[in-house]
């Protein structure tokens, strides 16, 4: 890969972390504590991630368990689960939060999936804009004779297809949770 593309293919393989991150907190019906990696809890004043207040475990398949580190925060924590959009009431027993994952439903499925595909198009849509960015760049920097028309369109080129291969690989991260979601 020509070396002038390098920081808009960094950018892009941010925009596919994100993505990654963003599906691994789309439930799947098993217990996986990476959902509660977007919910914050107010900790001394500060909105701070359950994981850094509190261990999560996996007792079963189909449970976690919240075990804070400061017991003055657990009524925090469950208020915090309980106005998130996971959709699971915790069951707090004064010392460890319980979180009971529930069979998905079909219906729950395609709600899932297509917060995945809308999740995939919102990366695809931020892909473009850094393609869109970098072509604007390889322009100003034609318009200052810097590069030639030649040099110009094969940046261009060689641009889409990092477009086109980064796309494709979001459509296939987007396929493979689809897929793991129906199957459960």
């Amino acid at each position: 890969m020509n070396e002038i593309h390098k920081p808009y293919d960094q950018k892009m393989q941010k925009t596919i972390e994100v993505i990654m991150s963003d599906f691994a907190a789309v439930r799947a019906g098993r217990a996986n504590a990476a959902v509660l990696d977007k919910i914050t809890v107010d900790y001394y004043g500060s909105p701070t991630p359950i994981n850094q207040v509190a261990s999560i475990s996996s007792p079963d398949p189909r449970t976690l368990a919240i075990q804070p580190w400061d017991s003055s925060i657990l009524r925090a924590i469950e208020k915090a689960i309980q106005t998130s959009d996971l959709g699971i009431n915790p069951q707090n027993d004064g010392r460890v939060i319980r979180l009971a994952f529930p069979q998905l439903t079909e219906e729950r499925r395609r709600e899932l999936t297509k917060q995945v595909r809308k999740y995939a198009e919102n990366g695809k849509v931020a892909i473009r804009n850094i393609r869109r960015d970098a072509v604007e760049t390889y322009k100003a920097m034609k318009k200052k004779a810097e590069i030639t028309e030649d040099d110009l369109k094969e940046y261009e080129k060689e641009m889409q297809d990092l477009t086109e291969r980064r796309c494709k690989q979001i459509d296939e991260l987007a396929a493979k949770k689809e897929a793991e979601l129906m199957a459960v």
